[in-house]
Order: C-alpha cells, then structure tokens, then sequence
C-alpha cells in the first residue's frame, strides 16, 4: 500500500527517495543510517518539519502514517541500543511473568560497554559480567523489528541476582508464575542460576513449588 501524501504537499525527487527507505524501517531509522543510505540532513528535517516522519526518540525517526507500535519503547531501545539485551521486569513483562508494569525499560549491558544516551524512553541499565551477559539471549520480532531480549528461564534467574534493585517479591513473583508453566525446564534455570552464582536461593523456592 503506498503512503497518503496530502495533495499540498508537493516531493522532491530527494524527499521521496528518503520516504522509501522510512516506508522499509517500520521501525524507524537512526539519524547516521538516514545520512549513511544518502538521505541529506536538509532532506531529514524538512520531511519531520512537513510531518512526514515522527520521532520516536532522540536521532530515531519513523513514517507518521504508519500503524502505532504495539512496543514503542522496546523497539526504540532495540533501535538505538543495538548490543543491549532487554532484561529483568521488562523482560518479565513480555514473558508474561509479572504483575508489575515497567517504568523504564530494563536493559543489560556488558561490563565496560558504553552507557546508552537516550532522552526517551526512559532506560535502567544493569551491567553484566561476560558470562551473565551473553547466556540465554533470544531475538524475537516485535513490530517487525528484531529486539535482543532474556528467555524465560535466564530471566527468572537475573531477578534473582538482582532482587536487592527490584525486589525480591518481584522474584518470587517471577518464579511462581514460571513454575505454573507448560514447557519450563528446571535444568535450564538452575543452569542460569549458576551463571548468576544464585543456585543456592533459587533452590529451596524450586522444591517448595515442585
């Protein structure tokens, strides 16, 4: 389907060019990937100025008349922090283990990484040792955007890690509802669990709720 443009609004031959690399971005374009793929900065911002295209964060843009995101903030991280992996209760949250609700985006690092300049949306980082930081990293499509995330099981074991920042009811949350879960492996939790050094307290919650 080809993007409604008002019958004012007249293209130059540079602005419709630009408009076709947005249209295969459906999750937005980074500023430097615009300018890399020859869009001009003139041509950039006379589009977001006609309204054309929308920020979804700082150097982020994306066609304005493209359905809403069903995960804005996700794919906006994913976006501009390509080597994060979402984590802890955001993680949770797209898991589905949690009653809590996000009130930034959790995401992890590895040691000595660069810390993340965004404005919006607002991002919580955690840094991971080497081994933690690499162990259980799925890719999943949200909004045909391919977004670096925890699985199930590492991300119950990181809550344990980290339950001094989050809560330990977040955990213990976290743990039940995987426990009520079809397809949950034990093996690979505890496993985690030892990347993370928190076998030990995970254990004793395991058998209570075996």
């Amino acid at each position: 389907m080809g993007m409604f443009i008002h019958p004012s609004i007249a293209l130059g031959g540079a602005e419709a060019r630009a408009l076709v690399l947005f249209r295969a971005a459906p999750g937005g374009l980074r500023t430097t990937e615009a300018l890399r793929r020859g869009v001009h900065p003139r041509t950039l911002y006379a589009l977001r100025d006609r309204g054309l295209i929308e920020p979804l964060a700082r150097g982020l843009y994306r066609l304005a008349d493209l359905p809403p995101l069903g995960e804005p903030d996700l794919v906006a991280v994913a976006r501009k922090v390509p080597r994060g992996v979402v984590c802890l209760v955001s993680a949770l949250a797209h898991h589905e283990l949690t009653t809590q609700i996000p009130h930034a985006v959790h995401v992890a690092l590895e040691r000595e990484s660069e810390r993340p300049r965004l404005e919006y949306p607002l991002v919580e980082v955690y840094w991971y040792s080497a081994a933690a930081f690499r162990a259980g990293i799925e890719e999943v499509e949200l909004d045909r955007v391919p977004v670096r995330i925890y699985d199930a099981e590492k991300t119950v074991a990181d809550c344990f890690k980290y339950r001094g920042r989050i809560g330990n009811d977040v955990a213990l949350e976290a743990l039940r509802l995987w426990a009520a879960r079809r397809g949950r492996s034990v093996d690979r939790l505890l496993a985690y669990a030892r990347v993370d050094r928190v076998e030990r307290i995970i254990r004793p919650y395991l058998e209570v709720l075996a």
